[in-house]
């Protein structure tokens, strides 16, 4: 069975991106959130196996969000995206419990070896 994935990024043309990076190679997207509020929402309508968060969002950024789902599902995976290489945000994320980091703009090849390290 596909590893269903949940994308999270309030651009839609990075979402349709990924989407079709991930549809490629064989993953299942679950849905997809334009910010952090609707990836808590989603997270715990879609219980997908993997998320991939941007951190610079409305309403909610993508730090906040993944501390939400954490605590909701300790054992949650998230990977995180953002296109400011800074890395008080990366350390922040990876505190906070996501399993990895990608950088924008993507490479297709790190955005499938990051999800098949994390969900194989």
């Amino acid at each position: 069975m596909a590893k269903k994935i949940l994308i999270c990024d309030d651009a839609a043309f990075m979402r349709m991106m990924i989407k079709d990076i991930l549809t490629k190679n064989g993953y299942e997207v679950a849905g997809e959130a334009e910010n952090g509020a609707k990836a808590v929402e989603k997270y715990n309508e879609l219980k997908p196996d993997l998320v991939l968060m941007d951190i610079t969002m409305p309403e909610m950024d993508g730090i906040q969000a993944l501390k939400k789902i954490k605590e909701v599902d300790g054992g949650a995976l998230v990977i995180m995206c953002s296109a400011m290489g800074q890395q008080a945000m990366v350390i922040e994320s990876i505190q906070s419990g996501a399993k990895d980091f990608i950088v924008k703009p993507f490479q297709a090849d790190r955005v499938i070896e990051a999800v098949k390290k994390v969900i194989g």
